[in-house]
């Protein structure tokens, strides 16, 4: 007999700095992926309005993490906001939520990996789940090109690059979009199977299934 799994609503926010507005292309991205999937919905902050939101944060099932990488780090606006959760730190408000992030620099590397490591490092003091990017590297063959999804070739999390020259009407590129999409939508179904699997059966469903497998 067939059942048709009936959509988890979950919450994920979306909590990033942007200094010139191509992180904050990058994050709108991060949140059409997660609106793609249905029954989830999100909670959009940027690092500062997020310092006086902490008590909302408590409440999503998933947190993407998002800031340019500046000196090889992320941006001091966004490590202020890490510095300023050592609450939910103490209480382990965070603790078995789904987390992920990206990041967006200059250059193509741009030492994007150190953030995303710093963003890694700092869900998993908080106790909570990390997800990758869950793509191959794009661009890496005679056959690839700029277009592609994961054209920089990173794995913890989405990277973008923004040329230097252009604002935030041009950069990040649409392949770099598309890879925050996908970052995004897979941090949605993510988070859902993992509520999915602390609910219990949906009535009437399990019999059914261990019906049919007898």
């Amino acid at each position: 007999m067939n059942h048709e799994v009936p959509a988890i609503p979950i919450t994920v926010a979306v909590l990033f700095h942007s200094g010139f507005g191509h992180t904050a292309r990058q994050a709108e991205a991060v949140r059409r992926g997660v609106e793609r999937v249905a029954g989830a919905s999100v909670l959009f902050l940027t690092s500062d309005e997020a310092q006086g939101r902490l008590d909302d944060l408590k409440l999503v099932d998933a947190i993407i993490f998002g800031a340019p990488t500046y000196m090889g780090s992320v941006s001091g606006r966004f490590k202020t906001f890490m510095d300023s959760t050592s609450k939910p730190y103490a209480t382990g408000a965070w603790k078995d939520k789904i987390a992920a992030g990206f990041t967006n620099s200059g250059s193509k590397s741009g030492d994007k990996l150190a953030t995303l490591t710093q963003f890694a490092i700092f869900a998993a003091q908080h106790r909570m789940h990390w997800v990758n990017l869950g793509l191959p590297s794009g661009n890496n063959s005679t056959y690839g090109s700029d277009h592609d999804l994961n054209r920089l070739g990173f794995w913890l999390g989405a990277a973008a690059q923004s040329n230097n020259d252009q604002g935030p009407d041009f950069a990040p590129p649409e392949s770099d979009l598309l890879t925050a999409e996908y970052l995004g939508e897979r941090v949605a179904r993510v988070t859902q199977q993992f509520v999915r699997g602390r609910l219990p059966a949906v009535e009437g469903l399990l019999p059914d299934i261990l019906e049919s497998t007898s």
